[in-house]
């Protein structure tokens, strides 16, 4: 069970609006960059929220993007009323160390978005050596 897991929040992005309001283009970039990195896309569910009721100068709603991936997951969602996103990705590290290529699906997410400035943080997850059960 051993795996590296990475948080971004991405703030003031100055990416095209599309990448934070477009569900199927947004989709379409992420498993193309998992695909990139090495990484195997298993499944992917997406969601977008509506804007505002009630409020024709709204900007438009959000989107959640996960793709299911075979070493874990990727897990992206925006606020475009924010110019802000998050990103969660966690590889499991049984049978092959992909750190490597979670840090470049990260890095390549970040790019795209082009924050203004990010707050990172990464956990190595299952630290225990195997069969030492408390």
């Amino acid at each position: 069970m051993q795996g590296l897991h990475l948080t971004a929040d991405l703030y003031r992005c100055r990416c095209d609006p599309v990448w934070l309001t477009q569900a199927e283009t947004l989709m379409r970039y992420c498993t193309q960059a998992v695909a990139h990195v090495g990484l195997q896309a298993v499944a992917q569910l997406v969601h977008t929220f509506p804007a505002a009721a009630n409020d024709p100068a709204a900007s438009p709603g959000g989107i959640t993007a996960t793709v299911l991936l075979a070493e874990s997951h990727l897990c992206i969602h925006t606020w475009p009323e924010l110019s802000a996103v998050t990103l969660d990705i966690y590889v499991c590290n049984f049978g092959a160390d992909h750190s490597a290529k979670a840090v470049a699906l990260r890095d390549r997410l970040i790019a795209l978005f082009q924050p203004e400035s990010t707050e990172q943080h990464q956990l190595q997850r299952g630290a225990e050596v195997a069969g030492s059960v408390a």
